[in-house]
């Protein structure tokens, strides 16, 4: 399932307000600022820190 690019231009990160890249394969929005992944589940982008991964 895509992602809408509508949608990912004006999402933020929650805890640093900096903009995310989209992994498709993931299914995750990835904010490199937070160093955090915020899942996307049945195509709904799970914005809460407590339900994202720390990443690198």
């Amino acid at each position: 399932m895509s992602l809408d690019i509508r949608l990912l231009e004006i999402l933020v990160c929650p805890m640093t307000r900096t903009s995310l890249r989209y992994d498709e394969a993931a299914q995750e929005l990835i904010s490199d600022a937070a160093k955090l992944a915020y899942p996307i589940r049945d195509g709904v982008p799970i914005m809460l820190a407590e339900e994202a991964r720390e990443i690198g």
